[in-house]
């Protein structure tokens, strides 16, 4: 059985200041939004965060980045953040931009113990700068290296007391490379089942990659809503 923290300030007690933190989720989806908020709440600093993106001003991610508790943010989008553009454009947040593809791979090129690998995106643009390149089968590739973090923060639909995880939908998105890369991984779950409930043949994350787990309600906010007239 994985450690189960019985609140969300246990959960993220070990965090420490200048951690580096993979968090899963797209947009506002998938987001394990209570330990965004207890990490918050205990207020740590110097953060570099690693996610697709860096949530909204007044949800997920962008709660951290009001706080000043990051440092750095490696992403793939930022553009629904106010804060963020003026962070950057003061000099307070160091950023590094990737193509989204890039960033999927290098999470899981370091979940999947690959320190490296070629990719053609980027090439000849700012994204190769002090990079190296080499040329396949006539065509130019750049290197980029793997990421991984200290912690890595996931969100499930499902989980067991083995640390198996499912997702549900498009709010697996990035959550299940992000728990394969973390060296800590915490998993928080809508619904905590008991060894043996969950399918075997529907895993989506298995327990090997989780350290820690926690059972929590989300509010699920959806970050741009649009309906009919």
């Amino acid at each position: 059985m994985k450690t189960i923290y019985s609140s969300f300030s246990e959960a993220v007690e070990e965090i420490h200041d200048g951690a580096t933190i993979m968090v899963g989720g797209f947009g506002l989806c998938g987001i394990p939004e209570n330990l965004i908020l207890a990490l918050m709440e205990k207020g740590v600093k110097d953060l570099t965060v690693i996610s697709n993106n860096c949530g909204v001003d007044d949800w997920g991610l962008g709660l951290l980045l009001k706080n000043n508790q990051i440092k750095k943010m490696i992403g793939s989008y930022v553009g629904e953040n106010k804060e963020f553009e003026r962070q950057v454009l003061s000099g307070e947040l160091q950023v590094e931009l990737l193509p989204q593809g890039t960033l999927a791979e290098k999470i899981r090129a370091g979940g999947a113990g690959i320190p490296a690998f070629y990719t053609p995106a980027g090439v000849g643009t700012p994204i190769a700068e002090g990079k190296e390149t080499k040329i396949f089968n006539g065509k130019e590739y750049l290197l980029e290296e793997a990421l991984k973090a200290d912690f890595s923060f996931v969100r499930a639909w499902q989980g067991d007391k083995m640390g198996n995880l499912i997702y549900r939908k498009t709010a697996r998105n990035f959550n299940p490379m992000i728990a394969a890369a973390g060296t800590v991984t915490i998993a928080e779950v809508e619904e905590l089942k008991e060894i043996g409930e969950l399918d075997p043949n529907s895993i989506h994350t298995p327990s090997i990659y989780v350290q820690g787990m926690i059972q929590g309600t989300q509010e699920k906010r959806i970050e741009r809503l649009t309906v009919s007239k």
